[in-house]
């Protein structure tokens, strides 16, 4: 299936986004939770709450926002149905955090670091998912070999 330059040009820049918010994540998580972890003990039980949910999130975005925004990245760059699932995965999953997030933070009345860090990432993933919903077919109807009787 030929492919424009114009809509090539969507889908790297989705690609690209992808691949720098997941370098972001492994950066941010990897400082915060190192610095999680030196921290002295609270002394408070509702700080002790906090610094647990805090951990839980990054741990969560190392184990999932990460892959997915990586296979997202790689495989919208070479037209695999992995990449257009990761990168959907990866929308979905900025729009449940950020949910979470505004929560949280509006309940708190404060608004971390990270959450402004990442805001246009998830901002950029409604454009995103709207965007791959309408080139699902560059990554799902491929043609084989076998199906042009190259193969038999």
């Amino acid at each position: 299936m030929q492919i424009s330059s114009k809509t090539f040009r969507g889908i790297r820049i989705i690609a690209a986004v992808n691949g720098v918010a997941a370098f972001l994540h492994v950066l941010f998580w990897s400082f915060a939770l190192y610095r999680l972890a030196s921290m002295p003990s609270a002394a408070h039980n509702a700080e002790r709450i906090d610094r647990i949910v805090t951990a839980g999130i990054g741990v969560a975005d190392q184990l999932w926002s990460v892959p997915f925004l990586t296979a997202g990245c790689l495989g919208l760059l070479w037209r695999l149905p992995i990449g257009w699932f990761g990168a959907q995965m990866a929308n979905a999953l900025w729009w449940y955090s950020y949910t979470f997030l505004f929560i949280r933070e509006f309940a708190m009345r404060e608004f971390r670091p990270g959450t402004m860090l990442f805001l246009p990432f998830a901002l950029f993933s409604f454009w995103s998912a709207w965007y791959l919903c309408g080139k699902i077919g560059l990554f799902f109807a491929r043609e084989t070999k076998m199906q042009k009787g190259v193969v038999k």
